[in-house]
């Protein structure tokens, strides 16, 4: 029988963003590839994120996670649900301040308000080879990728960035007027990115104001990624399209963005509690 039988969990969305956190951190179990799926796929539990709560391995921190996409794949970064983990982790105390790490990296986390937090999502990377790309490009603010007519392109140029995993975002005029669920796909799954990416399309609407719509990598159409909402404000910064902070309004509500003179990512945004649950044992025989 699998740990995560009858285990407790919330499922909670940030900006939209369908999240469950697990609390494992007086457990070893790792959760598989298979148990994600599972997990993805039952009523009540489905996410976009899912992230798995592990004792700490860096002396002042709350816990190290795991974030996994719903095809059982692991995430280096996420945004939204680094937020809900910092929900569950303080809700009920009179705490405003924690550190937890993940695969990217140490990521700093404070209290707003009563669902409001804010996530220090650290530097962004630009080197091609720290993206990762599959070849090297000098200048990442445009690279040379294309979707259609090379006369026509549907979709051409676009900004790359790590923000602890890898991004591309187009700049187009209206991101709901493109076939996402065509594009994206075919995008996230381009030789040029050895890792897969997370393929966004981006509108500069104003110097502080840009609309976003995104496909996450191993979750598809999303209604809000952190990660890529920060890696738009970078990439829009960085050629001019705006300045170093920005409102980005995804279908699932709006984060704001600053990228500091430190260079570090700051993400705000909500969390929201949608109920807790227990995992019904019945989904992980499959998987087991």
């Amino acid at each position: 029988m699998s740990p995560l039988a009858n285990h407790p969990f919330w499922k909670m969305n940030g900006a939209g963003n369908e999240i469950v956190v697990v609390d494992l951190r007086r457990s070893s179990h790792v959760i598989s590839a298979a148990e994600a799926r599972a997990i993805a796929g039952a009523e009540g539990s489905h996410f976009d994120q899912l992230m798995a709560m592990h004792a700490p391995r860096t002396p002042g921190t709350e816990t190290f996670i795991r974030i996994y996409n719903t095809d059982g794949s692991e995430a280096g970064a996420c945004g939204n649900g680094t937020r809900c983990v910092a929900w569950v982790l303080t809700e009920g105390t009179d705490r405003d301040r924690l550190l937890v790490e993940t695969k990217a990296g140490l990521l700093a986390c404070r209290r707003l308000g009563p669902a409001s937090f804010s996530v220090d999502m650290g530097e962004p990377k630009f080197g091609w080879q720290d993206i990762p790309l599959a070849e090297e490009f000098r200048d990442t603010r445009a690279i040379e990728l294309q979707i259609g007519p090379i006369d026509a392109p549907v979709l051409h140029s676009p900004s790359v960035v790590s923000m602890g995993n890898p991004h591309a975002v187009f700049w187009v005029d209206d991101p709901y007027a493109h076939d996402l669920a065509k594009i994206g796909p075919m995008l996230e799954n381009h030789p040029i990115f050895p890792d897969r990416a997370n393929i966004s399309l981006a509108a500069v609407k104003a110097p502080d104001h840009i609309i976003l719509w995104v496909w996450e990598r191993g979750a598809g159409i999303t209604r809000a990624c952190g990660s890529a909402a920060c890696a738009a404000l970078v990439s829009a910064a960085r050629t001019k399209r705006t300045g170093r902070s920005a409102t980005v309004s995804l279908p699932g509500g709006d984060l704001v963005v600053e990228w500091r003179d430190d260079n570090h990512v700051i993400m705000s945004g909500p969390t929201e509690l949608e109920h807790a649950g227990e995992f019904d044992p019945a989904l992980f025989q499959a998987a087991a």
